[in-house]
């Protein structure tokens, strides 16, 4: 992730009242965003604090949502896999979410811990769930991981005992398309169905053809739900909302990401990511002043909702309702 580039500014502001704010609902709830010390991380977010709490995070999502009261569910992170950070990144998200308990929060976990000392960090901490990472795994390239690899089955066990929900961003060059994912999916899902499982980025759909040729084989698992997180590509929300049901979509910010300039662009049968010092902004005859992806995310979804015909009732549940009911909040 960028250390550098230009905070949000009027260009932001001017998009946001153009594309975002007639759009949004009155209410948001944030189901997928981050919160961290500086010392746990290697980024920083242009024009924020070093450290992100809850204060921080309310202010930054005026930049997404104007004036709306926005609750959360707060996903800890470190780039580190020592324990210790892991232990004070998911002690700040514990911290946080206490603050203020309309919120919920996640336990970023190892593969190697020990299920039983999870299970009682995450009561202590007053969390609801789990948070993995492919760059916990052994795998190199992590990219390349198996599920299981950094998802282990008996770290889904306790989360089935417990009833809470899972956030996984699952890796492969074909994501969800992938059958090795396809499978484990299923068994996670059908074995342990008191376990929630929620597909970050729209199942990772940013080349949506992957979504297109997955999901047909995901349907009918009622324990299945995905969050929108900084996918810009609308066909990936809208193969979710179509062939799963709108029901089972959640829109989320992953700031820090959302408040970098650029987006992702499906490519071939993959996608890029452009930032802010992609040499791509100043094409032929025009210069383009790239927005915060969190903004090109909401238009992204303003047009999937748009093209599936939802009513306003349905984009009310994407962005607040689902993940209310899901996390009891």
């Amino acid at each position: 992730m960028s250390t550098t580039g230009t905070p949000v500014n009027e260009v932001d502001h001017e998009f946001y009242r153009r594309e975002v704010d007639s759009f949004l609902p009155d209410r948001v709830f944030d189901a997928h965003t981050h919160l961290w010390c500086s010392d746990c991380v290697t980024w920083t977010v242009p024009g924020a604090a070093d450290d992100v709490g809850l204060d921080e995070y309310n202010r930054l999502m005026q930049d997404l949502h104007g004036s709306r009261p926005t609750r959360a569910m707060f996903i800890p992170f470190t780039t580190s896999t020592e324990l210790e950070s892991r232990q004070k990144a998911n002690q700040w998200v514990g911290d946080q979410v206490a603050l203020d308990t309309d919120n919920r929060g996640i336990f970023f976990i190892h593969p190697e811990d020990d299920p039983e000392w999870v299970r009682q960090e995450v009561r202590r901490l007053g969390l609801h769930g789990l948070k993995c990472y492919h760059t916990m795994s052994n795998v190199d390239p992590t990219w390349e991981a198996d599920i299981q690899a950094f998802l282990p089955e008996p770290l889904i066990k306790v989360a089935d005992e417990e009833g809470w929900v899972i956030t996984l961003h699952m890796v492969k060059s074909r994501a969800v398309a992938e059958p090795a994912n396809i499978e484990c999916i299923k068994h996670y899902c059908q074995t342990y169905p008191n376990m929630r499982l929620i597909l970050a980025h729209s199942a990772r759909g940013f080349q949506p053809s992957h979504n297109l040729e997955g999901l047909p084989h995901l349907t009918g698992l009622d324990n299945l739900y995905f969050d929108t997180s900084v996918n810009c590509e609308p066909i990936a929300h809208q193969a979710i909302i179509r062939l799963i049901g709108h029901d089972k979509l959640m829109y989320g910010t992953d700031m820090p990401v959302s408040h970098f300039r650029g987006r992702s662009l499906s490519a071939a049968d993959s996608f890029i990511w452009l930032s802010e010092e992609s040499p791509v902004w100043g094409e032929k005859h025009m210069k383009i002043d790239p927005v915060i992806v969190g903004l090109e995310h909401i238009r992204s979804l303003k047009w999937a909702c748009w093209s599936e015909g939802l009513s306003d009732g349905q984009v009310e549940d994407i962005f607040y309702n689902n993940a209310a009911r899901l996390l009891g909040a």
